[in-house]
């Protein structure tokens, strides 16, 4: 059974910044970039602890994956069979600070 990936409010926006951010640097590369976000989230509904745990997470509850240049950080609730797309961020940058968990 696959699981339902839901993107958080700070996704969408990191989602949008980052390809606002490639279209006006690398227009060319920017499809490629987009899609390669969406495969990635789209193998989280199919293989969700894909990602190993995201260890400054207290938790233990995030885990990450990395897409390119970018890391995919969101949870697993396998209660209601969902992952929580937490952050898009870019990998040069320094640590996210992400919801509670």
């Amino acid at each position: 059974m696959d699981f339902q990936v839901v993107w958080s409010e700070l996704a969408v926006n990191d989602f949008e910044t980052v390809i606002r951010g490639l279209a006006e640097r690398s227009p060319a590369g920017v499809e490629t970039v987009r899609q390669q976000i969406l495969d990635s989230t789209a193998v989280l509904s199919r293989l969700p602890y894909i990602g190993p745990v995201y260890d400054r997470d207290r938790s233990g509850r995030t885990r990450e994956i990395v897409c390119g240049s970018y890391r995919l950080f969101y949870r697993v609730r396998e209660d209601v069979s969902q992952v929580q797309l937490l952050r898009i961020w870019h990998g040069s940058r320094r640590e996210p600070r992400l919801p509670p968990a």
